[in-house]
């Protein structure tokens, strides 16, 4: 599904909540904006999994991931990330293997080693008082893996009879696995598992070129991938001017710097957030941040695309925007899939 962009379009969702307005309409407009962006072709659909942010209302992306699986028909539906140091392994494979038996060959799996959290909370989720450094992630990884291949045989009922846990129904679907990342060690995971890459360049934007380096010049074959596959996130919105566009970063630009005030807020209104008054350290940290991202009109999104696509070599593009207003907030996918030249989906393009 590569565009004239060169690169594949998805969408990544935080169904973010905004000052005024509760976690329930925000779910609800996350399940609209994933009809909307089905009906214009875009590939994947995912959400990212965080707790006990106000501002974030995806603490549950296996649930949601079924309602906008429901909702659509086309669209690659799944995670981006499941932390799974925050779960059992055997419990992920379960709930993503039920969600590929429900939406066979629509469904992804996104992990990621990060608690999505607050060390309190991050505790809560775990319900143990160990080392929360996700030391074991990669047997973690590894157990995962594990619960979707076929038994031996394929006979379910003397597999487990030997003693074998099994994920049922992951055992009978394919369900492609992904590691999510911010750094290094992931790229390197990745590579060595030989999975499909995605990498945060919402967060760590300085480091993508590197990771990516790493993915592609370490990465070994496997059952999964023969090949390497890399994705990027990033932060952006497409509006009809560059001053409206660049006007869209500006919530999340206020809402980083009151978190390194330890504030935990709703994201503000776009104008407000525009008179923020920043302390230099925090000026410093936000344009590191989102200097890098996709924000602007539709000329300038379509030169930075095509700049980060020529740097970092990415096979696909996994655009967040976090903007009020819901029908601005489609506008802005819509002029995205303009610009990149999306075709919408044909009934014969159904998964």
């Amino acid at each position: 599904m590569t565009t004239e962009l060169g690169i594949s379009l998805s969408v990544l969702d935080t169904a973010p909540v905004w000052r005024g307005s509760t976690a329930t309409a925000s779910l609800r407009n996350t399940i609209r904006l994933a009809r909307a962006v089905d009906r214009l072709g875009y590939h994947r659909f995912w959400l990212a999994e965080h707790h006990n942010m106000p501002s974030l209302s995806t603490s549950s992306p296996a649930i949601l991931a079924g309602q906008i699986a429901a909702a659509t028909t086309h669209l690659r539906v799944g995670a981006g990330g499941v932390m799974l140091p925050n779960h059992p392994p055997l419990v992920v494979a379960e709930q993503f293997g039920t969600l590929a038996a429900l939406h066979p060959g629509r469904v992804d799996l996104g992990i990621g080693r990060a608690p999505g959290t607050d060390p309190l909370t991050a505790r809560a989720l775990r319900r143990q008082a160990g080392p929360l450094g996700g030391t074991d992630f990669p047997a973690q990884i590894q157990e995962l893996l594990r619960y979707f291949a076929p038994p031996a045989g394929g006979a379910h009922a003397q597999a487990a009879g030997r003693g074998t846990v099994l994920a049922v129904p992951a055992t009978e679907q394919t369900v492609p696995v992904w590691l999510l990342g911010s750094s290094g060690y992931s790229a390197q995971l990745a590579a060595a598992l030989g999975l499909p890459f995605a990498y945060a360049h919402h967060f760590a934007p300085h480091g993508t070129l590197a990771a990516l380096d790493a993915y592609r010049s370490e990465f070994r074959p496997s059952e999964y991938l023969a090949q390497p596959y890399a994705m990027i996130a990033a932060f952006g919105a497409v509006a009809e001017d560059d001053a409206r566009g660049e006007l869209l970063s500006a919530p999340l630009r206020m809402i980083t710097a009151q978190s390194l005030r330890g504030q935990n807020p709703y994201f503000p209104p776009a104008e407000e957030a525009a008179r923020f008054s920043f302390a230099p350290e925090e000026r410093a940290v936000v344009d590191q941040m989102y200097d890098p991202q996709i924000f602007g009109g539709p000329e300038a999104v379509r030169q930075r695309i095509t700049e980060l696509t020529k740097a970092t070599g990415a096979d696909e593009l996994m655009m967040l925007s976090v903007v009020q207003d819901h029908d601005e907030r489609v506008r802005s996918y819509e002029l995205l899939a303009e610009l990149a030249g999306l075709r919408a989906p044909s009934s014969a393009d159904a998964g």
